[in-house]
């Protein structure tokens, strides 16, 4: 620990700019992904405000199951089919993927087109297969 305090105090502008380029990074993984969802919340926000789930995997992944009364629109096809979301422009909407990487993509492309209440479910569908939470095929 003296070892590591010492190094600081011998290269501080070296650790500023590396605590500089993390803060930097992770702001930036932030903005860029949108705002994230627990399951937990994201199932409060289906019962109590009427979320709308859009899930944005595959035909194959969907088939594999998928949460109750979630619309489907492969991310492959969101910008070509995003007009079927316009009537839910002032709904939450919680986007959906496998992991949950490429839902940030997906809620920058909502939110580019207008859309206010834009998140994506953290963990996506294996955080939520994982939570025991219910799945229909």
């Amino acid at each position: 620990m003296e070892q590591v305090i010492e190094f600081i105090g011998n290269h501080v502008l070296l650790v500023s700019a590396w605590l500089l380029t993390l803060a930097m990074l992770l702001w930036n993984e932030s903005r860029r992904a949108g705002k994230a969802v627990t399951p937990a919340i994201a199932t409060q926000m289906i019962n109590k405000e009427d979320a709308v789930i859009l899930d944005i995997r595959p035909k194959k992944e969907w088939d594999t199951g998928r949460i109750t009364g979630a619309r489907h629109i492969p991310m492959a096809e969101l910008d070509r089919r995003i007009d079927e979301l316009n009537k839910f422009k002032e709904k939450p909407i919680i986007v959906v993927c496998n992991l949950g990487q490429t839902a940030g993509a997906a809620t920058k492309k909502l939110k580019a087109s207008g859309f206010t209440n834009v998140m994506r479910l953290s963990g996506g569908m294996t955080e939520w297969k994982g939570q025991s939470l219910p799945v229909v095929k």
